[in-house]
């Protein structure tokens, strides 16, 4: 399963904002893990003038012990935040590479 991972931080409209489309979202299958920038310094220097961000983690192949192993985080480009949900959903079909046909 596809991961999403939101830094955000606390009382940004914003974050908030993409985070409730994200959650409203059914057709595609994805974990997403909202981290909070002020919780650790690199976050915070690395995103505190970025907020929200989006990274999809790809998950690599499965590894001896049987367990898929997610290292590589990529970066995706950031939604308006005027788009709808379906406009948001259509973003993340085409970043995530999510074959319809299947």
């Amino acid at each position: 399963m596809m991961r999403l991972i939101l830094y955000s931080k606390p009382g940004c409209h914003l974050c908030e904002g993409l985070q409730e489309k994200l959650e409203q979202i059914e057709s595609i299958k994805f974990q997403l893990e909202v981290r909070d920038i002020t919780e650790r310094d690199d976050w915070f220097q690395a995103y505190q003038y970025e907020v929200p961000v989006l990274f999809k983690v790809q998950p690599q192949p499965i590894n001896s012990a049987g367990d898929a192993a997610f290292s590589h985080e990529e970066m995706l480009p950031r939604p308006s935040p005027r788009c709808s949900v379906a406009q948001l959903e259509q973003m993340l079909q085409k970043y995530l590479q999510i074959d319809r046909s299947k």
